[in-house]
C-alpha cells in the first residue's frame, strides 16, 4: 500500500502504518459495548460483485479490514455469510498483540455467527480449530438436535431472542454479558440491515469502491425498514488509490454525535 492519508491532510503523500491505522480507529471509552460495521460499495451501491464482496475490494481495503478484527473482541456474521465468503477463524497477528493483551483481549476475535436454523458445518475449521472460541447467537426456539450439535463441536451458543430469530439488541447484549463489548460486523446486507433498524448500530465504516457493476446486486444493508431515517457523522475520510475509507457515527435525536 502506498498511500492512504486523510483527505484534508497536508502531510507528504506516505503509508501509514498499521499502529498509525490502529490509533484511528481504537474504539472509544464507553461504559457498554460499541458495536460498528464494515462494509464496502461500490460507487453504484453494490455491496458484492458474483455473490462476493472480494471483488469489489482491493489491498488497502483488506488492510483497513485486518486493522477493524485485530481491534475487535468479536466480528459478528451473518449465517449465510458465512456460507458464501467461506469463513475461517479470525487469527492472531503480531502486530496487534501488545495492542491486544493490553486491553485484556484475546489473541483473536471470537466469531460470533447469528443463525435462527444452525443449519451450519459443524466439521468446518471456523467451528473445529478456531483459536478463540466460535460462538453462535440464537433464538429460543432453535432446533434443540443443532444446539446440540453446535455444542459437541465445541461452540458456544448463546440465545437472544425469545422465538427462532435472533434480536438485534439483545445479541449485542449477550455478547456483552459474554465480556466481548468491542464489537464489528461484517455483514451480510441482512444482517446489517437488523442492527440498523433496532438502533444499535454505533459506528459505519465504509469503503466506496471506485468501481461500477451495474446490475442488481445487494446494498450494504437490507431487510427491515425503518420509520425516519437513521442519522449519522462523519468521522474520518481516507483515501487511497481511488478507495474512500469513510468513518460515519450514530447521531441521537438531538442532533449531537454519541459521545466515546
Amino acid at each position: 500500500m502506498r498511500r492512504l492519508l486523510p483527505v484534508t491532510d497536508d502531510v507528504a503523500d506516505r503509508e501509514w502504518t498499521l499502529a498509525e491505522l490502529a490509533d484511528a480507529y481504537a474504539y472509544p471509552e464507553t461504559d457498554g459495548p460499541w458495536l460498528r460495521a464494515n462494509m464496502v460499495s461500490t460507487l453504484d451501491g453494490a455491496a458484492q460483485h458474483e455473490g462476493r464482496s472480494q471483488p469489489i475490494s482491493g489491498s488497502a481495503d483488506m488492510r483497513i479490514f485486518g486493522t477493524l478484527r485485530g481491534l475487535a473482541d468479536a466480528v459478528v456474521v451473518g449465517a449465510e455469510t458465512v456460507r458464501q465468503e467461506g469463513y475461517r477463524p479470525a487469527r492472531a497477528r503480531e502486530a496487534f498483540a501488545r495492542r491486544r493483551a493490553a486491553a485484556g483481549q484475546a489473541p483473536a476475535p471470537a466469531v460470533a455467527v447469528v443463525s435462527a436454523s444452525l443449519a451450519l458445518d459443524f466439521d468446518l475449521p471456523l467451528f473445529s480449530a478456531p483459536l478463540t472460541p466460535t460462538l453462535v447467537l440464537t433464538g429460543a426456539a432453535a432446533p434443540a438436535d443443532r444446539v446440540r450439535a453446535a455444542e459437541a463441536a465445541g461452540v458456544h451458543v448463546l440465545i437472544a431472542g425469545t422465538g427462532a430469530a435472533v434480536d438485534p439488541a439483545r445479541a449485542v447484549a449477550a455478547l456483552a454479558e459474554h465480556g466481548l463489548t468491542r464489537l464489528l460486523t461484517e455483514g451480510g446486507p441482512r444482517l446489517l440491515g437488523q442492527f440498523v433498524a433496532a438502533g444499535v448500530l454505533d459506528e459505519l465504516c465504509l469503503t466506496v469502491s471506485p468501481m461500477l457493476t451495474s446490475g442488481d446486486a445487494q446494498r450494504i444493508a437490507g431487510g427491515p425498514s425503518v420509520a425516519l431515517p437513521k442519522r449519522f457523522s462523519p468521522a474520518s475520510v481516507l483515501e487511497e488509490a481511488g478507495f474512500l475509507f469513510t468513518r460515519y457515527r450514530r447521531t441521537d435525536i438531538s442532533g449531537m454525535t454519541r459521545s466515546a
